[in-house]
């Protein structure tokens, strides 16, 4: 097969490993820069451009767009869809599971477990918004942030006020969340494809860290998910529409509830801790799926 990956770093683990594991299966695989493709849009014949040329009909495209570039790299992919090309990730779910609050939404439809969430405009909804996730400790998140960046903890009812204030008064779109203490700095990353969770490992935050990303000095180790943590994780990725995500869940007192469902997760991390040839399971279903005009919106979201 001749694949592309939609990367805007070829050194980055994740697309190196995807293009070695997508070799080693004897695919021709090229790494394409999302931001340097340019569409040729047509009423008949749609093309993608890079560096000047046409570039050839792919069998698939795995996107790994990153967060900064959801627009554009959301209509480079649905271009691809356009031209029949299969795409591991459909443009219409990354846009879904980019925007946090759509998410959640789409979540709660689906009744899949989720922390208590409020989402407000005005500065005078604050003392209820509060009172409604529960009062302090309690979490706040920018919706624009990643990676753990914009999310704040306030401990007390006066630090909630003073951080939703400050947000709200620089017109932040923001989430005003549940602690869920019991989780104890911890959450498991269930890395799931085509309908099935082939990896999981729990993140443990660094001391006097709640959040538990990796690259703040978290550690991972595998883990053995129970039943109702994998169904969660299988149901929030359906609910999306993703074929290929990372689904974050907490343990809580009333069972395993969803953080966030990431469309371009990371292998170096799930790899390293549970030994998974995560990238070759990647292709496994590549191989089983890509079929020209097998995607499900044909570029019609």
């Amino acid at each position: 097969m001749r694949i592309a990956i939609l990367s805007r770093n070829e050194n980055l683990y994740s697309t190196r490993r995807l293009k070695e594991a997508g070799e080693a299966r004897g695919h021709q695989v090229d790494i394409i820069d999302t931001l340097h493709c340019y569409m040729d849009i047509t009423s008949s014949n749609s093309k993608v451009r890079y560096m000047g040329e046409e570039l050839p009909q792919y069998d698939a495209v795995i996107p790994r767009i990153g967060s900064s570039i959801t627009f554009y790299g959301t209509a480079v992919v649905r271009q691809f869809e356009m031209m029949g090309t299969f795409c591991v990730n459909e443009s219409v779910a990354i846009s879904r599971s980019r925007d946090k609050l759509r998410s959640l939404q789409l979540l709660s439809r689906k009744g899949i477990g989720l922390p208590r969430t409020g989402f407000a405009s005005k500065p005078d909804d604050i003392p209820d918004l509060i009172k409604n996730v529960g009062g302090a400790p309690l979490v706040i998140k920018l919706l624009e942030g990643t990676q753990g960046i914009g999310v704040v903890l306030a401990e007390t009812h006066k630090a909630a006020e003073s951080v939703i204030e400050a947000f709200m008064g620089l017109k932040a779109n923001i989430l005003v969340q549940e602690f869920i203490e019991e989780a104890n700095g911890a959450d498991i990353r269930c890395f799931v494809v085509g309908g099935k969770v082939i990896a999981a490992m729990k993140r443990q935050a660094a001391e006097g860290e709640f959040r538990s990303n990796l690259h703040r000095g978290g550690s991972a180790q595998l883990i053995k998910l129970s039943k109702e943590e994998r169904a969660t994780a299988v149901a929030a990725a359906k609910a999306m529409g993703l074929n290929l995500c990372g689904v974050d869940i907490l343990q809580s007192k009333n069972g395993p509830v969803v953080m966030e469902v990431n469309s371009s997760p990371g292998l170096e991390g799930i790899e390293n801790a549970t030994g998974k040839d995560v990238a070759g399971l990647i292709y496994e279903f590549i191989e089983k799926n890509a079929k020209p005009n097998n995607n499900k919106t044909k570029g019609r979201g």
